[in-house]
């Protein structure tokens, strides 16, 4: 009887040290992508979707932050000398929201100043919805990709302790181990989707904010400058 338990016991071992020897079954990170089952695939498509994501909003804040460092230098010396169409052209050859807010403070003028300050905020709103747009996809992907890889370890379990509990006889370390990892694969895929996407967040919302206020600083000189005229 004492034979047969140090048998088995050892027999077990054997099983897990089989399981853990890195040089006997290694195994690859495609492959281990492969093993994560069905789970994966929404998990690849967020992954996807928020490198796209953060790839076209960082090309679309650096051209909206290319604005000449003294445009507004310009714009004043060519308000104060009266050339209005030729301060225009130079908005309009910039396209950049601090050139789109100012282009429609100078086709406001003649009107009330309280005027042209509403229109330049109209169109300041515009253009923070443009700079904004998709971030809150971003923001939805960081939260739900680790949500999904624990559904999807869960899911795994699940179908690991089943084919546990149809085996007859006793159970495999290596089979219960397998099981195992292969399940919790999905929550740290969606851990490193979810963190990925969480940074991309968090730079492209500080990056926005620094535009803005860019914008808000301009809109502020400019209404000096009308003031002033």
């Amino acid at each position: 009887m004492i034979l047969t338990q140090i048998s088995t016991e050892g027999q077990m071992m054997a099983d897990t040290l089989s399981v853990m020897e890195p040089g006997r079954d290694s195994i690859g990170l495609l492959d281990l992508m492969i093993k994560g089952g069905y789970m994966m695939i929404p998990l690849y498509i967020l992954f996807v979707l928020a490198i796209f994501i953060f790839v076209e909003k960082v090309i679309t804040l650096r051209k909206a932050s290319k604005s000449p460092k003294h445009l507004m230098d310009q714009i004043k010396i060519l308000v104060q000398g009266g050339k209005i169409d030729q301060a225009k052209m130079l908005c309009q050859g910039d396209n950049t929201p601090v050139a789109n807010m100012i282009s429609k403070g100078l086709e406001r003028i003649g009107s009330p100043l309280k005027n042209i300050e509403v229109s330049i905020e109209n169109v300041g709103k515009i253009e923070i919805y443009k700079l904004e747009k998709n971030l809150g996809i971003l923001a939805t992907v960081s939260g739900a990709a680790p949500m999904i890889g624990f559904l999807g370890t869960v899911a795994g379990m699940i179908r690991a302790f089943i084919g546990v509990a149809q085996e007859e006889g006793m159970v495999s370390p290596k089979l219960l181990s397998t099981g195992i990892y292969e399940a919790m694969i999905t929550t740290a895929t969606g851990l490193v989707v979810g963190i990925i996407a969480y940074l991309g967040y968090n730079y492209l919302v500080s990056q926005v904010s620094k535009l803005i206020h860019s914008m808000e600083y301009t809109s502020v000189e400019f209404i000096d400058l009308l003031q002033d005229k």
